[in-house]
């Protein structure tokens, strides 16, 4: 049996008396995307922040294949393969959008330097459609190109393990389908995605699996059309009314 890319084992996260992540456990497969979905406040931006180092866990084990990087540092789990966009977009905003996602080469999981970083920080800004914005400040782009670049920064790190939070979230329709097209042809290429959404038409196209959380638990671990026709699931985002 091949072994996960990705183990959370009994994961709990506590915030003096809230607990925002409660003693779960999931695994994501080598080149699967996985949905981590569920209501707002549910705890899965909190989960993402535990995986990628920006939060210690209170109890329970993350490993990265054989690797436990349950509290190391992020910097260092950025470095074993993981990389992350944001709900709120985290740019450097002092430099260009080449300079953004040469960052991401020098300081990822395959580092790149020189020449090297910059042709494949360009072969990116292309890819995410930001190929007129190579030398743009980045405070000058719009919101959307700031994701878009954010996209790009995390995937210059050549990530194992790629977490994506919301990234799809305030896109128009045309932007959505280019912005689901670019994810679904990452998993085809074999990159590993946790990803959290609330668009559940990217939910229904993308993913090999969902994990569904409420109120810091997780109440759904399965296929997307059984979790998505479970009550328990229905119940939470809908109330008892229609479940």
């Amino acid at each position: 049996m091949t072994q996960p890319i990705l183990s959370v084992n009994k994961l709990t996260k506590n915030f003096g008396g809230l607990i925002a992540v409660n003693d779960i456990s999931f695994q994501v497969k080598k080149g699967e995307l996985m949905g981590l979905i569920g209501p707002n406040g549910s705890g899965k931006t909190t989960m993402l922040n535990l995986i990628s180092g920006a939060f210690k866990p209170s109890t329970g084990q993350i490993n990265l294949e054989s690797t436990d990087i349950t509290n190391q540092a992020a910097h260092m789990i950025a470095r074993h393969g993981v990389a992350r966009t944001f709900q709120l977009v985290r740019i450097l905003p002092s430099l260009t959008a080449l300079q953004n996602v040469i960052a991401g080469c020098v300081y990822g999981h395959v580092k790149l330097w020189g020449e090297d970083a910059q042709q494949k920080a360009e072969a990116l800004l292309h890819r995410v459609g930001l190929a007129e914005h190579i030398n743009t400040p980045t405070d000058s782009l719009t919101y959307i190109d700031q994701k878009r670049l954010e996209l790009a920064r995390a995937l210059a790190a050549n990530p194992r393990l790629l977490l994506l939070d919301e990234w799809l979230a305030g896109l128009n329709p045309s932007e959505l389908n280019i912005g689901i097209q670019l994810i679904s042809d990452l998993r085809d290429e074999g990159t590993s995605i946790i990803m959290v959404e609330h668009v559940m038409d990217a939910i229904r196209q993308l993913c090999d699996h969902c994990v569904v959380m409420s109120s810091g638990i997780k109440i759904a671990d399965g296929s997307v059309d059984d979790v998505l026709s479970d009550p328990e699931v229905i119940r939470a985002y809908l109330g008892d009314e229609h479940a």
